[in-house]
């Protein structure tokens, strides 16, 4: 236990860069990323972020070391999560300060919209005005499971894979906004550029639901706006 200011400064730094050592892999930012959607087991996380299950896991065990995630186990298979709404939201603040301060950052996003015929994202204060007052159609084209534990009010959930057949479930008359896990996530992307195709007037959404909700938005959970 520290015992002058001094020793308690440096402890406490300590404790901060145990945080910074657990964010410093690219892929475990990733893992993070798709756990803030929805829990997951090591299988599907493994799948979902392309690497082996041994890899999956000892990304997870440094995570949870960390406190950034937590592990359930259920019968033979063990789910993982985010400890807490803090740490998504943290995330996407970590996420925001790259996109600020590195060059890099800007220049990967400029050109990768570039090559994707210049689809940039509505401004979110706009949106949230739009959406609350029933002028567009909001739709979430993650995975259902995704939708189910928590999606913005009154979103509709299309998966991307099943978009195609289900189109019918869309509104032509009004303009669609599709968003996916946020600003690094393609599906949304991938889904307006195939509507436009089809003749809706479609835009994607760059926020996540962690941010939609940050800035005061409504979240469901279930199935009931599907």
């Amino acid at each position: 236990m520290p015992t002058t200011q001094k020793s308690f400064k440096v402890s406490a730094y300590e404790q901060l860069a145990r945080l910074g050592k657990a964010l410093s892999a690219p892929k475990r930012l990733e893992l993070m990323d798709l756990l803030s959607q929805s829990p997951r087991s090591v299988e599907t996380i493994a799948t979902l972020a392309d690497v082996s299950i041994a890899n999956a896991s000892q990304h997870l065990k440094i995570l949870r070391a960390a406190g950034l995630v937590e592990a359930h186990k259920e019968g033979l298979h063990v789910t993982y999560q985010v400890a807490n709404r803090t740490v998504a939201e943290f995330l996407r603040a970590f996420q925001k300060l790259g996109e600020a301060q590195l060059a890099e950052m800007k220049i990967l996003t400029r050109q990768y919209l570039a090559n994707r015929q210049a689809l940039e994202a509505i401004d979110q204060t706009e949106l949230m005005r739009r959406a609350r007052a029933g002028e567009i159609a909001v739709l979430d084209v993650r995975p259902i499971e995704e939708y189910q534990v928590g999606h913005i009010s009154g979103a509709i959930s299309i998966p991307l894979a099943q978009l195609k057949n289900r189109i019918k479930n869309l509104p032509k008359r009004r303009e669609i906004v599709a968003y996916c896990r946020g600003p690094y996530c393609v599906m949304a992307l991938d889904a307006v550029e195939w509507l436009r195709k089809k003749g809706y007037k479609a835009h994607r959404m760059e926020c996540s639901v962690v941010e939609w909700r940050s800035h005061g938005g409504r979240i469901a959970t279930g199935m009931d706006d599907a």
